[in-house]
């Protein structure tokens, strides 16, 4: 309570209760060891054991090599858990699913297609009709202040500019979660902390669930409703904070 009363204060309105339902994402005694090159095991988490509510805004904060990225990995479907269950809305996690955004710290655009093109890819892989991959990348790139660019090539592209592309492409699709790796972690200050406060506002106006990798222990404050504190490799959720 102690520490929920100071985040009241820094951030009032941004502290969560807990949420009543189904919990979308589900982890239970979940664990990933990797095998080294000389063939030793080397465990990333273990015993990991949550529940996310739907229109959670949920933070991994932790050190590096603790296992946040693992951690997600696991829950877009990229990497099989070696111990333990996973599921989304109920359903075991056996691989990716367009139910599951992902926007990684390197932005991952297609060099070869303009902003647009890359907004629309996962639509045009999904068979959505030319003029509705339109028309929702047109509303995606209004949502993150692109629409100027919208015939722009990446290399054209600022840092910022880029993920903000990224984030209009991981929605394309309408997930139900969307998964982010320290996105902002490549970024200078200022455009790092205006990203942050124009995500909050997507997250608040479309409701999406976010899973948001980070080691920055003031951007968890600053973002989430939550946060997840894994302690060094092998990670454990070590504190819970609403």
């Amino acid at each position: 309570m102690k520490t929920e009363a100071v985040l009241e204060r820094q951030l009032p309105g941004r502290v969560s209760t807990p949420a009543h339902g189904r919990a979308l994402i589900e982890c239970r005694d979940l664990g990933h060891t990797y095998r080294s090159r000389t063939g030793a095991d080397v465990p990333a988490i273990t015993g990991v054991d949550l529940s996310i509510e739907a229109g959670e805004f949920v933070c991994l904060l932790g050190p590096s090599g603790c296992g946040k990225t693992t951690l997600l990995n696991m829950v877009a479907g990229f990497l099989p858990p070696t111990e333990g269950r996973l599921r989304v809305r109920g359903e075991p996690v056996t691989g990716p699913a367009p139910e599951r955004g992902v926007v990684f710290q390197d932005y991952s655009l297609f060099p070869w297609l303009t902003v647009l093109g890359n907004v629309e890819f996962g639509l045009r892989m999904a068979g959505s009709p030319a003029h509705e991959r339109r028309r929702r990348a047109a509303e995606l790139l209004a949502l993150v202040g692109l629409e100027a660019a919208a015939n722009r090539y990446p290399f054209e592209l600022s840092g910022g500019m880029k993920q903000r592309v990224a984030i209009a492409r991981a929605l394309a699709t309408d997930p139900a979660l969307l998964l982010m790796d320290e996105p902002f972690a490549a970024l200078d200050a200022m455009t790092r902390g205006a990203l942050q406060t124009q995500l909050l506002d997507i997250q608040a106006r479309t409701g999406k669930t976010v899973l948001f990798v980070t080691h920055n222990i003031g951007e968890a404050i600053f973002m989430a409703t939550r946060i997840l504190v894994l302690s060094s490799r092998p990670g454990r959720v070590v504190e819970d904070i609403r």
